[in-house]
């Protein structure tokens, strides 16, 4: 990436996020689930992940995606490539939708249930205080496992740029309508929406993933968007009570942005009953 297009890069994230500010801040202060500070303890450090974590994953998954797809179209006959590409764009749209859910929820349940996996999602979890900006809080190889892996299913069944080359308008609306219900359902905003919450997902189906409650309530609600595929698998949440009391989890996290970056090459090894969080977390 050369300079010019590193500040366009920053100018554009820099626009988006005085657009959520706009949107979100308002709503929280108007509907919050608890009453807390704007500037809550780690709100700096999650602004540097708004900015670096958006840079660093794009620019591997491009690489990434890029040998994906020659590696596909050399594998696969190339009929079944045009006749994906015949297809409606929001047929394909919906489809990837689906099939990019499912990746990104083997992926997401892998960053619980793998010890060495859970020491770079436990960042993004090591949030007391829930707010929008702390879908930003995440460690670049958490962000780009579970991207890549939402990814692959969507290219290797040509839903996503099925011709091999330039650009496809598919991959693009899944990452910007993903990015922005990441907010959505971390924002401290206490809506409920009755039986639409097994359909898609919402700020409380989200918080209970985020729970601190106690280890009974923890590794639930992976999915990002459709909840659905939690029930598929067995692991939808979402009791009636409204919002969980704690978030959080177990072990201590550093403080500061690069302290946490570090973290997860700087612990090798993290005890079972340390993987998950419960009751009592420290946060960054």
């Amino acid at each position: 990436m050369h300079l010019a297009d590193l500040i366009r890069e920053l100018a554009s994230l820099a626009a988006r996020l005085v657009l959520i500010v706009a949107i979100f801040v308002p709503l929280e202060r108007l509907c919050a689930v608890k009453r807390q500070k704007m500037l809550r303890r780690g709100f700096v450090t999650d602004l540097a992940y708004y900015f670096f974590a958006s840079l660093l994953p794009k620019l591997l998954l491009v690489v990434a995606v890029s040998l994906l797809v020659k590696l596909l179209h050399r594998a696969v006959p190339s009929p079944f490539y045009t006749a994906m590409a015949s297809l409606p764009v929001w047929l394909r749209l919906a489809a990837a939708m689906v099939v990019g859910e499912i990746g990104f929820y083997w992926a997401h349940r892998w960053m619980h249930e793998v010890p060495a996996l859970w020491r770079f999602h436990a960042i993004h979890h090591s949030a007391e205080e829930m707010d929008w900006l702390v879908n930003t809080r995440a460690h670049p190889v958490d962000i780009f496992i579970g991207r890549f892996c939402g990814l692959v299913p969507m290219y290797v069944l040509g839903l996503a740029q099925p011709m091999g080359h330039g650009t496809d308008i598919v991959p693009l609306l899944f990452a910007l309508i993903g990015s922005l219900w990441g907010f959505f359902i971390h924002a401290n905003v206490n809506w409920r929406f009755g039986w639409l919450e097994r359909a898609v997902a919402t700020p409380a189906f989200h918080h209970w993933h985020h729970t601190n409650d106690g280890p009974e309530f923890i590794d639930k609600n992976y999915a990002s968007m459709l909840p659905w595929i939690d029930w598929m698998f067995g692991t939808f949440y979402v009791p009636r009570r409204a919002f969980p009391g704690v978030y959080g989890i177990g072990t201590k996290m550093p403080v500061g942005f690069w302290a946490q970056m570090a973290y997860p090459w700087a612990t090798p090894s993290m005890p079972a009953a340390e993987r998950v969080p419960v009751s009592g977390g420290n946060n960054s």
